[in-house]
């Protein structure tokens, strides 16, 4: 699902990542560990394709089959509505639009029309448990329930692979579990990769394979 080789990202002088070699298989739930500062938000954007690693001529990154790093800047954004979805710290929600809005933006980007839109949208909200939410507005809802939003806009193309960053450290305990469970039934029910950057231990380890970053380099 995604093979990396010889990621390297510079910024000026400061190396933050160091020749990463990876490969994660479709349906596999992996998460990154490490220290604040050791790469891993940075490897995150990069394998997201949101960023670009610094030029190398052995460096390779495939998605699904495809060399991303050849895609012009355009033809990436269209792989990145299709293929990506993306679960952010702090939700990332647009305040003046309800719960479903939010759910049928990545689908209007890709051009679906508003209709089947929303009947998927509201599927997915009734499957993570919002049906009753789903015409308010973030400032409406709590943090679990902003954060089960921003899975269902996450979901709404039905991308290969989610990217996390830390979802569930703006959570409270309760809604962390229950988020971390989420993950899991959404492999198990749609088959989609997971890779999640965190720092909350029991989610590490719940991953089919930890994969922990020093310095800008995998070490384990």
């Amino acid at each position: 699902m995604i093979q990396a080789k010889g990621i390297q990202k510079f910024y000026d002088q400061l190396q933050v990542l160091k020749g990463v070699d990876l490969h994660i298989a479709k349906g596999e739930i992996v998460s990154i560990v490490g220290a604040s500062g050791a790469g891993k938000t940075t490897l995150l954007q990069i394998l997201g394709t949101l960023d670009k690693p610094s030029a190398d001529q052995n460096t390779q990154l495939l998605i699904n089959g495809e060399n991303v790093l050849q895609f012009s800047d355009r033809a990436l954004s269209k792989f990145r509505n299709a293929q990506l979805g993306f679960i952010f710290q702090f939700h990332q929600l647009l305040p003046e639009f309800t719960a479903l809005e939010n759910v049928c933006i990545p689908a209007f980007i890709a051009g679906k029309g508003k209709s089947e839109t929303e009947i998927e949208a509201k599927k997915l909200l009734d499957y993570l448990g919002l049906s009753e939410r789903s015409h308010h507005k973030p400032n409406e809802l709590s943090g679990g329930e902003q954060q089960r939003v921003a899975v269902a806009r996450a979901l709404i193309n039905k991308p290969a692979v989610i990217f996390a960053d830390e979802p569930s450290g703006n959570l409270d305990t309760v809604s962390a579990e229950n988020l971390h469970q989420l993950f899991f039934k959404l492999r198990d029910e749609f088959g989609q990769t997971f890779v999640i950057v965190t720092h909350n231990e029991e989610l590490a380890n719940m991953a089919d394979r930890k994969l922990v970053m020093v310095d800008g380099k995998i070490v384990v």
